[in-house]
């Protein structure tokens, strides 16, 4: 089975969403620890998105992205 990107999907792959999620979960922490005052979970939370950026770069998800094809009788002009 073909994954979401080459059916012309904005889902991205599996892979990709673990690099999101481990980034969510950094800011999450980090968050916290900002709200608590705790200057030692703001950097866990540092740590643990600088790792999901790594994961991120790793498992290239960039490549993600699908470009839609030009929509027919939108030009630069109309938009006003």
């Amino acid at each position: 089975m073909a994954d979401g990107a080459n059916l012309g999907s904005h889902g991205g792959r599996a892979s990709s969403w673990l690099a999101v999620t481990v980034m969510l979960l950094g800011f999450i922490v980090g968050g916290v620890g900002l709200t608590a005052a705790s200057t030692a979970m703001i950097w866990v939370g540092v740590g643990i998105v600088v790792v999901g950026g790594i994961l991120a770069l790793v498992f290239d998800i960039v490549s993600d992205v699908v470009i839609d094809a030009p929509r027919v009788g939108m030009t630069t002009e109309e938009h006003r």
